[in-house]
């Protein structure tokens, strides 16, 4: 099993805050890794930490290394700019820009220098079609994309880090706003998805992690407290604090 993404020691501060402790993980290719546990422990934190993005956080620092591939993205000479297309981030609440469908896509090929007007048609089908959004789409491409339903507007986000083809997709409770049938959609999505990207979900509900991770990750006040196929951490957990979360004794 090749290894995609994986950090040692990695620590994040927020001010004098210490909010991720020494974290180290092997983030497998093709595969879906959640990472779970009770509000405020640093999941959103790690994730953000993961392409670079906490350190839009006023007063965040970081130490440790998160290697991609065989790359240490904190390393000198590395553009954080990039590596945010490489490791592209869905969000909780779905943030399309105020455009229409059509540019929502097009955006980041466009800025990336991918011009031609057939080839970013042709991104954008695609990224709409990888994001199970076409057939209901495809007739309103310059519609405004604030006229979608909440879970249409999250499947466009995922278009839209598709279409600048990264390798890594991180997703921070990417279903919390939305209701049971667009839930499903997006878990559904996620089974196609892993066949060609490395993703890595933040989850505070149990069952969807159950549903749709290979792999999951413990995380209890900052430390990683437990990591491992997700049939084991849900039913054969090691650690006494694993028991008593998944069982829902606490968080």
């Amino acid at each position: 099993m090749k290894i995609k993404l994986q950090t040692k020691k990695l620590n994040v501060w927020y001010g004098g805050i210490h909010v991720v402790r020494d974290f180290t993980i092997k983030i497998p290719e093709k595969r879906i890794t959640a990472v779970i546990g009770p509000s405020g422990c640093g999941k959103s934190t790690f994730l953000k930490a993961l392409n670079r993005m906490v350190e839009l956080v006023p007063g965040a620092r970081v130490s440790g290394k998160v290697i991609l591939d065989v790359k240490n993205i904190y390393g000198k000479d590395v553009d954080e700019t990039e590596i945010r297309w490489k490791i592209g981030m869905v969000f909780q609440k779905p943030n399309p820009f105020p455009k229409s469908i059509y540019e929502n896509v097009a955006y980041g090929p466009r800025i990336h220098g991918m011009a031609g007007k057939e080839k970013l048609r042709r991104i954008v089908e695609e990224s709409l079609r990888k994001a199970a959004l076409w057939e209901e789409v495809k007739d309103r491409l310059n519609v405004s994309a604030l006229e979608l339903s909440g879970g249409q507007q999250q499947r466009l986000c995922i278009a839209r880090t598709l279409a600048v083809n990264p390798e890594v997709i991180l997703m921070d409770e990417p279903c919390s706003a939305l209701d049971p049938i667009a839930t499903t959609k997006i878990e559904d999505l996620l089974f196609e998805l892993k066949k060609n990207y490395t993703i890595v979900i933040v989850t505070h509900n149990l069952q969807q992690a159950a549903r749709v991770s290979d792999y999951t990750a413990f995380m209890y006040m900052g430390e990683l407290i437990e990591y491992g196929r997700t049939e084991e951490i849900f039913e054969r957990p090691k650690n006494k604090k694993t028991q008593d979360y998944v069982m829902g004794r606490f968080g």
